[in-house]
């Protein structure tokens, strides 16, 4: 208790001193309303979090209300990315309500550890989907993004070794996945740049809308629909599941190695081997079919 006390203090100090605190009048009256509400002690949040999952509507708004500085404190790690720092905060708050929709607090940490992923993940999305370049999925673009920052750490750690083959095997994956998300990171271009065949039209004009396809592209997403499915069927019940976790098929959010491992109890090192396997099954049937990976895009 007293140890959660002086932690509180303490942060509140840190926010009082950051210049980022008092930058924009509307930040400073939003900052300023939720910095009324305290963060909360261990067994007052333990007591709100059982409330608010057993349908208690006032102890769901506390708990929001008093978490809100986290949503502030991991936007601003955002900031400058091409998303109004409001706007990163709004998603943020969105991920916030959602992981308190998901959170058991018996299993024993506080919620600002488990909130915090939520919220990255809404933030990252909103910062993917309104960035001005040619859309990727967003499975694509967590893929590509997770192959970035490994490569980078591997930088970081040796200025020599930091091949396609060093970054697959830190990540658990086939030095293949590796080579096509850099790959399709180099396809990635501005969608206001100049078209080669017009210069006065800038590549997003040129592009179609994408709320109306044509119907060959109709046909040809249901195709690739099928193929999902008719690979998903292929599998042992342990490969299908690890898949439909890993890349959010049939409506499961999508987790890491380590998250799908906890899940299912067994090791980070056996749900790699499971994933390889089933994405071996996968590419058997993209050669059977005569279709490449970069054609799921």
């Amino acid at each position: 208790m007293i140890d959660d006390a002086h932690e509180n203090e303490e942060e509140q100090r840190a926010e009082e001193q950051d210049p980022f605190f008092h930058t924009f009048d509307a930040m400073q009256i939003y900052i300023d309303n939720i910095r009324k509400k305290p963060l909360l002690q261990c067994d007052e949040e333990l007591n709100l979090a059982r409330r608010a999952r057993n349908g208690d509507f006032s102890a769901r708004q506390k708990m929001i209300e008093h978490n809100l500085r986290l949503v502030v404190k991991v936007a601003r790690h955002y900031a400058n990315r091409g998303v109004a720092l409001l706007d990163l905060i709004e998603e943020g708050n969105l991920g916030l309500m959602h992981a308190l929709e998901k959170y058991d607090p018996e299993l024993g940490y506080r919620f600002s550890t488990y909130a915090t992923w939520w919220i990255r993940q809404n933030i990252e999305r909103a910062i993917m989907n309104q960035s001005r370049t040619i859309r990727l999925p967003v499975h694509v673009v967590k893929e590509i993004n997770s192959v970035l920052k490994a490569r980078h750490e591997l930088e970081n750690e040796s200025a020599r070794d930091f091949s396609d083959e060093k970054v697959a095997e830190k990540l658990g994956i086939p030095v293949e996945d590796v080579r096509w998300a850099l790959k399709q990171n180099e396809r990635t271009i501005s969608l206001d740049a100049p078209l080669d065949i017009d210069p006065m039209l800038s590549v997003g004009e040129s592009i179609p809308d994408e709320q109306n396809p044509l119907p060959d592209e109709l046909l040809e997403n249901a195709r690739r629909g099928e193929l999902v499915e008719k690979w998903l069927a292929d599998l042992n019940a342990r490969q299908r599941s690890v898949i439909e976790k890993r890349f959010g098929f049939h409506g499961e959010e999508t987790m890491t190695l380590e998250e799908i491992a906890k899940s299912m109890e067994l090791t980070r090192e056996r749900i790699r081997q499971i994933q390889i396997e089933a994405l071996a099954v996968l590419r058997k049937q993209f050669q059977k079919e005569g279709i490449r990976k970069e054609m799921l895009l």
